[in-house]
């Protein structure tokens, strides 16, 4: 109970700081194909910017973090991630903005913030740009990646155990794969708002709806198994190591406590998919890591050969 007491107190703040504002010169290196794509959802009815890499028929879609910006993706900001996946063999897709979202279908605009429209992400991320990217850049819906850092974690995760065909594989990278769980709601709920004052129950409705056991891979854990995807989970362990070196002694002190108190459930997730009899999944529980860029990097750059074999991707690992 204390410990949840003090999460309640300051997990918002660190989720919000792990969400990442930019880190500039992460960028990739300048003359790579990278292209910037303005695809119209009608779902949302406005246009969502994509930065986009072609490099094959399958693709790795990257998700960020609570804080997601307007500029540009995290994965550009913080990571090389276009130059380490160039010429393997993959397309790489970007979805700008979506913060504090979730990258799920919203029931209404968040109340309290202003907000003038619906998030519908996971109909744009599933359904309407896997249509746009087969007709106009040749990708094909299926046999796709998707891996989400932090809040993006679970969605990655649950995109595969709704539409196995186009995501067969599945990364989440420090997430939260319990939402339904005890205080998570109120703690979700919590660093939504004090990221962008976004309002959970916009989202999901209050912890009884069953929107948010719908949006718990924990609960559909066997629905996962079923479906046979390759699933990759990584959490530290809150310890930090060169990875942090540089970060301020407040930012690292809340990476710490944000990634140990995360690892909880994701190790509770190992157990009940094994299980359940699932095979199919890489579990990553170093002795140390925080919840901060430098660790999903490393851990994107691990997978790459495994989303190329899974995938069929012939290219450079």
């Amino acid at each position: 109970m204390a410990v949840v007491a003090v999460a309640a107190i300051t997990l918002p703040g660190l989720i919000g700081f792990a969400g990442g504002s930019a880190t500039a010169g992460a960028f990739s290196r300048p003359g790579l194909p990278v292209e910037y794509l303005d695809v119209f959802s009608q779902s949302m009815n406005r246009n969502i910017r994509i930065q986009f890499q072609g490099g094959g028929p399958h693709a790795v879609y990257l998700l960020d973090g609570l804080r997601a910006q307007d500029d540009y993706n995290g994965w550009d900001i913080n990571t090389p991630a276009f130059e380490w996946y160039h010429q393997s063999g993959l397309s790489v897709v970007m979805p700008v903005g979506g913060q504090s979202s979730f990258y799920t279908d919203w029931y209404q605009p968040s109340r309290g913030n202003g907000q003038d429209y619906t998030y519908k992400w996971e109909t744009f991320l599933t359904q309407e740009l896997p249509a746009w990217l087969e007709a106009n850049r040749g990708v094909s819906p299926n046999g796709n990646a998707v891996v989400g850092i932090s809040m993006a974690g679970s969605t990655a995760l649950t995109y595969s155990i709704y539409y196995p065909q186009k995501f067969v594989y599945a990364a989440s990278l420090s997430g939260f794969l319990n939402p339904s769980e005890g205080w998570w709601p109120m703690l979700i709920g919590l660093a939504m708002q004090d990221s962008g004052k976004y309002n959970a129950e916009s989202m999901w409705g209050p912890a009884s709806d069953p929107a948010w056991r719908r949006n718990d891979p924990m609960v559909n854990i066997n629905q996962l198994v079923a479906n046979n995807t390759r699933v990759w989970i990584y959490c530290g362990t809150g310890t930090p190591s060169e990875l942090d070196a540089g970060t301020s002694g407040g930012n690292l002190m809340a990476a710490q406590f944000l990634e140990g108190f995360t690892l909880r459930t994701n190790v509770t997730f190992r157990d009940n998919y094994i299980a359940a009899g699932g095979t199919n999944g890489v579990f990553n529980f170093p002795s140390n890591g925080t919840h901060a860029w430098g660790y999903w990097g490393q851990q994107l750059q691990q997978m790459k050969p495994d989303i190329q074999r899974v995938l069929g991707a012939q290219g450079a690992i």
